[in-house]
């Protein structure tokens, strides 16, 4: 893999890269190289990751190059001062076609799975998005969505519940798998403050080249 061909944006500071489905940010028991183990060896340097996004799913993904930097944006997304938006592709159009939705989520760790559901129980944690219809193919809609909180699984497990699985998304309900295990659920612009220079940053991430996300035409703004 060519890691050179991933980066979206470099500096002092931080880079940021435009993950491939498939590959994991973070370790787990593949034990296969992760996306910062190649962004190390491409930078020569400790990278520090501030976010995550699952093996399955693309999109952009930021890592800072000092503790510094790691610190100032932790805090941003403390504070949810970072605005992370996706695409997701389904099969079952949701309605209405622009909305938001909150539930409560519950990690089962042993299955790696989070359920979400409209009553608060005692262990459920908020989760709010919001989503709208920003395009048609002939099989499938692709929906825009803004996480409002962090959780696990949250998109998967939330789309899930109105009865829109993301395709290709077995765990979450869908009908079939990608061949490929990939999920069409694509990180696809994230803004945020620079650390340092104090500017307002928007990186967006290019949509896979495969035709189920080059069957919708995409505006940048």
């Amino acid at each position: 893999m060519d890691i050179g061909k991933l980066v979206l944006y470099k500096n002092n500071q931080l880079i940021a890269l435009n993950k491939p489905a498939g590959i994991g940010v973070q370790p787990d028991k593949t034990e296969e190289k992760t996306l910062v183990d190649l962004a190390e060896i491409y930078t020569k340097s400790t990278l520090h990751l501030i976010h995550r996004l699952d093996r399955p799913a693309s999109g952009v993904i930021l890592l800072a190059k000092n503790k510094k930097a790691l610190a100032a944006l932790n805090q941003q997304f403390k504070d949810r001062a970072i605005e992370k938006v996706y695409l997701a592709v389904v099969k079952q159009a949701p309605i209405p076609g622009e909305g938001t939705l909150v539930h409560y989520t519950y990690k089962d760790a042993r299955k790696n799975k989070s359920i979400a559901k409209e009553e608060p129980g005692e262990t459920g944690k908020r989760a709010e998005l919001s989503y709208r219809t920003i395009g048609q193919s002939d099989n499938y809609t692709l929906l825009e969505i803004k996480l409002l909180t962090g959780r696990h699984h949250q998109i998967r497990a939330q789309l899930a519940a109105i009865g829109s699985p993301i395709k290709g998304d077995v765990k979450y309900g869908a009908r079939r798998g990608n061949k490929d295990r990939s999920i069409q659920l694509h990180a696809w612009k994230l803004r945020f403050q620079h650390p340092v220079s104090g500017d307002m940053e928007t990186l967006t991430a290019p949509v896979p080249e495969e035709p189920i996300w080059q069957a919708f035409e995409l505006s940048e703004e």
